[in-house]
């Protein structure tokens, strides 16, 4: 049975107890994976695609990966930052650097996944949702994939979609909210890993082979 490496910022990241209730999508996304699949959480709080490759971050799961296993990519939120430890331009390093990721996988047999990155929970004062906070690095995944050949789950169409529809209040308890709207909480964590979930399913085989 394969094993899905799965890397990252904080909203993919496998949090223990001493930052509970805060949750990234790995403790929640083997929930929906089918028995014998082997989830190997590789996401990291506060790394753009710049920062986990300069720490050697990819490293363990470049060694690990064997043919028939899978890459889940999803970075962005990072890479827009100023700092220059971390940024990276949409249409430059961020793509160079996803595209390594993608080159990695494939040298090694594996299926590479892109993943745009979930929306953060943005209302104004009239409870309108406020979608675009991650700018042009959606749609950068989205070309790259058509350009490679490589899935794309885009998470950032579908939660903007979804908050937007639900609304201000009720989206709360998904996140660490009032400290922050970006960060997820349990029952936001098992939220977006069941969309990239359904993603998975669609994409068909062999992706849909991994969810229950």
């Amino acid at each position: 049975m394969p094993t899905v490496f799965y890397i990252g910022d904080s909203t993919v990241a496998f949090n223990k107890i001493d930052s509970y209730p805060q949750q990234g999508m790995s403790n929640a996304l083997g929930l929906y994976l089918r028995e014998g699949v082997t989830l190997s959480p590789h996401g990291l709080n506060g790394r753009s695609t710049k920062s986990y490759l300069d720490e050697g971050a990819f490293e363990p799961v470049k060694q690990g990966m064997r043919p028939g296993d899978f890459l889940l990519i999803q970075f962005g939120h990072n890479d827009e930052k100023a700092d220059p430890a971390r940024h990276t331009d949409p249409e430059g390093a961020y793509t160079e650097n996803l595209t390594y990721f993608i080159r990695t996988a494939r040298e090694a047999g594996a299926y590479p996944v892109l993943i745009t990155s979930i929306a953060r929970r943005l209302f104004d004062d009239a409870g309108q949702f406020l979608p675009g906070s991650h700018g042009a690095y959606p749609q950068a995944v989205r070309e790259l994939g058509a350009k490679l050949g490589v899935p794309v789950a885009d998470l950032t169409a579908i939660t903007e979609a979804y908050l937007s529809h639900v609304g201000d209040a009720p989206s709360k308890p998904w996140f660490m909210w009032p400290k922050d709207n970006t960060h997820l909480k349990p029952e936001g964590a098992v939220i977006m890993a069941g969309f990239l979930a359904q993603e998975l399913k669609r994409m068909g085989a062999p992706y849909s082979e991994l969810i229950l």
